[in-house]
């Protein structure tokens, strides 16, 4: 997914959307760039719209995915659209993986998955957009668990905070969704609120 220059598009988001720019020279340019251009302030449109770019390039989503995650929550009845589409876009494998702690950016986990280093119950996968439900078994293929990427993953891993949805034996290199993710359990990437309001309109 192609979102243009990282740096241009982190500072308009206002997010540390890109691990390039998670650093404490760019929170302080961001912060002085924001001081010096503070001017009329954004219309709600405005505002729903810059939510909207945050969480869908957060994810790593084209413009056609993200407007279906919203679709589909938005149709499902008796629960939270807010709700379902935090977890529609949480229960994604490439992110799953990434918040198990086995790559440092969605990007990564993106990649792993497409080169086929994953199984989900046994059978390796490449598809990043998978859906994972609770009971399904992720693993490391074995095959790939030898190679440098994982070589001392059991004790960096030890150094990670795992979230509570989510259960993971580094010895074993599988692990699973525990329980559904929560805004809590795993905090939103924008305003969800905003995202369906601006798909509403």
């Amino acid at each position: 997914m192609k979102t243009g220059p990282k740096y241009k598009v982190a500072r308009r988001l206002g997010a540390n959307i890109f691990e390039k720019t998670q650093t404490q020279k760019f929170a302080l340019s961001a912060e002085r760039r924001e001081k010096k251009g503070r001017g009329r302030a954004p219309s709600e449109f405005g505002k729903q719209l810059l939510e909207k770019q945050k969480v869908r390039i957060s994810y790593g989503l084209s413009e056609k995915q993200f407007a279906n995650y919203v679709k589909e929550a938005m149709m499902t009845k008796g629960a939270s659209p807010a709700e379902t589409l935090h977890r529609l876009l949480e229960l994604r494998l490439d992110n799953v993986i990434y918040r198990m702690g086995l790559a440092k950016t969605r990007r990564a986990a993106r990649q792993m998955v497409s080169h086929g280093h994953v199984t989900v119950d046994g059978v390796k996968t490449t598809i990043p957009s998978r859906r994972v439900y609770l009971g399904d078994r992720i693993a490391v293929r074995e095959g790939s668990r030898s190679s440098a990427m994982y070589a001392g993953f059991a004790e960096r891993f030890m150094e990670n905070t795992l979230p509570s949805w989510l259960s993971w034996n580094p010895k074993a290199m599988e692990g699973g969704v525990a329980v559904m993710p929560t805004a809590e359990s795993a905090s939103p990437a924008g305003d969800l609120a905003m995202v369906l309001s601006f798909y509403s309109r």
